[in-house]
């Protein structure tokens, strides 16, 4: 079975709680909910991990490297758009790489239009909600199929 990691950031252990105009007030465990049971219809196994400590996503990374998983999708927050040790982090990765944000990011504050990611993902889903983590899974389901 294929095994896709679903990777979370910063301030998402506060979803359902913050910022509900743009996120709205699924909880992330709701979310990871809806992440593993699509995973069963889509016959792919989803870990989720979440931190609030850049070094430790770092290192989970690093551990997705070494232990097979198969595609990696990834909703940093506010890391995106400045965390160069988590891009190079994912730059390391030879899976797919697929970048999620509940919001648009680019409907929203400037700072917030750019992702360091960008250019080393294998592509982004913003501005849907929770359908943002559910058309990324598929995303990266086709992606290594």
């Amino acid at each position: 079975m294929k095994k896709v990691l679903m990777l979370h950031g910063i301030n998402h252990n506060m979803f359902g709680k913050r910022d509900p105009v743009q996120y709205g007030t699924v909880t992330l465990a709701e979310i990871d909910g809806e992440l593993q049971a699509l995973g069963r219809e889509l016959n792919v196994e989803v870990e989720s991990y979440q931190t609030n400590h850049e070094g430790d996503m770092c290192e989970r990374i690093h551990q997705a490297f070494v232990d097979g998983t198969d595609a990696v999708l990834i909703n940093a927050g506010a890391w995106t758009h400045y965390s160069y040790g988590i891009r190079d982090a994912l730059a390391i990765l030879t899976v797919p790489v697929v970048e999620i944000h509940m919001s648009n990011i680019h409907a929203r504050e400037p700072f917030r239009h750019v992702s360091v990611f960008a250019e080393i993902v294998k592509g982004q889903i913003c501005g849907f909600g929770v359908s943002s983590y559910l058309l990324g899974l598929r995303a990266a389901v086709a992606a290594i199929s």
